[in-house]
Formats: C-alpha cells, structure tokens, sequence
C-alpha cells in the first residue's frame, strides 16, 4: 500500500503485514495529529484492549510540525511518529499508519490527497466503528481532517462503511450537545491506562498536560451526565453521531452543525422560559 507523501509510516507491532494488520481492524481511529487517536478514539482502544476478536488501528494525519514543543522542524516530525509507534505497542495496536501531510496543505487544495490516502485504508480494513474528530472541534487541521474522512467515507458503496461513525471531543468539548444528539462513549479500562498512553508523548506533554487533562473530561463528562441518577461509567467520553451526514452527500458541514446550535438553544431557552413562567 504506496501513499502520497515520502514520509508517510506503517507500523505493525506485532511484525506482521500491513494489509493483514489492516483486515483485522474492528475499530478505526483517524486523527489529525499523534496523541490524537489516544484522547478522541480512546473508547475503541479500550472496547479492542485484551480482546481477541476485536482489533483497533488508528490513522494520523498530518506530520505533527508546528505543535508547542521544545523540538522543531524535522527532530520534531521523528519524535512524533516515534512516539506514536510507542502508544501502538502500548495500546496494543493491530497497526498505526501515519501520513505525514503538512497540515497547512490539507486545510487547502492538499486535502484531496489525504482523502485519496484514506480511501485505500477504509476499503480493506472495513471497520465496525470509525472515531473521527468532530464538527464543532475548534481546531482548524482537525476539521480539515475530517472532510478528508468524509470525502472517503462517501465514495464508498453504502454498504462498505462502518456501521457506527462518531465524531470525537479533542479542542471543546460537546456537553452541549441537545438531548438525544450526544453518544455516551463509555471507557473501560483501569483508572492508568489513558493517562499512560498520552505520557508516551513526552514532547507534548511536557508543555501541556494531555494525560491528566484527558483523564479528567472523562471522568467529568461521566459523573456530570445526569444530576438524578448514578454514575454509569467511570469514564465517558462524549461523541456526535455522523452516520446521517456521510448518508447524505448534499449536507453540509455547517449545516450539520448549524441544525445542532440551533436546537441547542431552543431546548436551553425553552427550559429557562419555563422556570422563568411557571403554570399555576
């Protein structure tokens, strides 16, 4: 499996083949940059930790240039990809492919080579369940990533796409997503796990504490669910279905999430006009 860019990386921990590795994968994380997959598709690393039958990949993006880091250029790239290849062993990976796109090309006319690179990957591995970054992320390479993930996922037959697509928290979280629009994305695993594989990342998290900040979302996005009933999980991690929008190829992006804003703020205002008028 040839990709576009000379820096692009496929690693398989085990030693195995590639699309051997890639015909296994039950869950598939694509993520803008490395440490991504391990915060935003964490839920399918732990449903595959321990499992036989269950395998997850993960895909990133972009090289990893230009992150708050005491590395620059080229040493910064090695880095990266080296630590990716840390958190697949880790994690116990089927198999992590690295692109290595510059993201200031795929947030321009790049990105339709970063989708015909995503296409061959969801054609053989064929997943179940698909993390993608979500709509409402605020950082731009992740949204730009994204529409790359579904330029792919709608030039495949209806039938060869994975039957659950989530879009992730990374940049913001999605607490306010309107009732019935959020997926609760339970992570089990022990209490270490998560934190573990973001300090794999030592030129991140040195200057930014992903591990500890990560662990904690989880942990309050479980406990915050629901102020009348009990915690259902220890640690969640809040999701956005995207299955109706790679459906239909004439929705858009923004209007995907401009029809969640607005029932977002029609729920919170009814709501408060309610306590504000109550009926006698």
């Amino acid at each position: 499996m040839k990709f576009s860019q000379s820096q692009a990386d496929a690693y398989v921990p085990n030693g195995g083949d590639l699309p051997s590795a890639l015909a296994s994968t039950t869950h598939l994380g694509i993520g803008a940059h490395a440490d991504d997959l391990e915060i935003m598709a964490f839920p399918g690393i732990c449903a595959c930790r321990h499992q036989k039958n269950l395998r997850f990949s993960g895909v990133v993006a972009t090289n990893g240039a230009g992150s708050p880091s005491k590395l620059s250029g080229q040493e910064l790239i090695k880095t990266r990809m080296e630590e990716q290849k840390k958190a697949a062993d880790l994690g116990g990976y089927a198999c992590v492919i690295q692109l290595a796109h510059p993201s200031a090309e795929i947030r321009g006319t790049g990105r339709k080579a970063l989708t015909a690179d995503l296409l061959p990957i969801l054609k053989t591995a064929k997943p179940k369940a698909l993390y993608l970054h979500n709509p409402a992320d605020r950082h731009e390479t992740h949204i730009a990533v994204l529409l790359a993930c579904l330029d792919a996922l709608r030039q495949l037959p209806s039938g060869e796409r994975p039957s659950e697509i989530y879009g992730c928290e990374v940049w913001g979280d999605l607490d306010w997503v309107p009732v019935g629009k959020v997926v609760r994305l339970p992570c089990p695993a022990p209490a270490d796990f998560g934190p573990s594989l973001l300090r794999v990342f030592r030129s991140q998290v040195n200057d930014k504490r992903y591990d500890l900040a990560a662990a904690g979302r989880r942990r309050a996005q479980a406990t915050f669910a629901d102020a009348y009933q009990a915690d259902q999980a220890e640690e969640v991690v809040l999701a956005l279905d995207l299955k109706p929008l790679v459906e239909d190829p004439k929705l858009s992006l923004a209007d995907f999430v401009s029809h969640l804003t607005g029932d977002f703020q029609k729920q919170t205002v009814e709501r408060i006009r309610r306590l504000e008028s109550p009926k006698s």
